[in-house]
């Protein structure tokens, strides 16, 4: 059987909408969700704490999609000044903010035992307190704006799952699955959906160089269609909770994944 992912062309969901999209430089899910979002109809605000991947991806999105529908701004997730900056651009640049992805998060891999206090810092920061911030910015501003908005998180399945060396970035990531919930429950009553995907195996360049041929060999030979999911594909699940087709999903993960149970 041919299990070979193949793209879906876009069919105008987000037409009209605004978009914010945190850590979508280069070729991961934030790189794939800006570029699925475009084709799709919406205008998108990217942030990345690498400025020259983000330069990078701006001129190739505005050149494929129009300069008047890309714009780009530096944004580190654990700095508030900067958080605080982005969101004001985003809510400058076109008189309104739709949606919000919450994609940054940051990995790495290390016994519990032998883990310092700098390794699990530095994950949760950048993964769930970061997620934190931006969740934080985005609700005050759709709060006072009384339009509504929606907003995904980017979590994993290692929120619910267990993998060695992994116990730093499944906590962080089982935090942005209660993060979420509770946010959902508390914007609600602003007209505000919040949701969040939780990805098994996306591969890209900047994955595979940080993750050993033999780890991905073996995540990937746990997928039930023997192949890992294409970042794009995590993208689809993202515009689906952003459009319209979710409206009455709020508070809720779901699992882009091809995992056995």
């Amino acid at each position: 059987m041919d299990n070979k992912a193949r793209y879906v062309p876009g069919h105008g969901l987000l037409s009209g909408r605004t978009a914010v999209i945190t850590a979508a430089a280069g070729t991961g899910i934030g790189g794939a969700t800006a570029r699925r979002f475009l084709e799709e109809g919406a205008s998108v605000l990217v942030g990345d704490a690498h400025t020259r991947r983000l330069e990078e991806t701006e001129k190739a999105l505005a050149a494929e999609y129009g300069a008047d529908r890309v714009a780009a701004l530096p944004c580190d997730v654990t700095e508030e000044a900067q958080v605080q900056a982005f969101f004001t651009r985003a809510e400058t640049l076109h008189g309104r903010l739709d949606i919000v992805v919450n994609n940054a998060g940051l990995g790495g891999t290390a016994e519990l035992v032998d883990m310092t206090d700098e390794q699990w810092s530095t994950v949760l920061d950048v993964t769930l307190n970061g997620t934190f911030r931006c969740l934080r910015a985005a609700l005050r501003g759709m709060r006072a704006a009384g339009r509504g908005g929606v907003i995904v998180n980017n979590s994993s399945v290692l929120g619910w799952r267990a993998q060695a060396g992994q116990a730093h970035y499944a906590a962080a990531k089982a935090g942005v699955m209660s993060l979420t919930r509770c946010a959902a429950v508390e914007a609600a009553a602003y007209g505000v959906r919040v949701n969040a995907v939780a990805p098994s195996l996306a591969v890209h360049p900047h994955l595979v160089k940080a993750t050993t041929p033999e780890l991905l060999e073996d995540l990937t030979a746990r997928e039930a269609f023997g192949r890992y999911a294409e970042p794009w594909e995590v993208a689809n699940v993202i515009v689906f909770l952003a459009s319209g087709y979710s409206s009455y999903m709020t508070g809720e993960t779901v699992s882009v994944s091809s995992q056995h149970a």
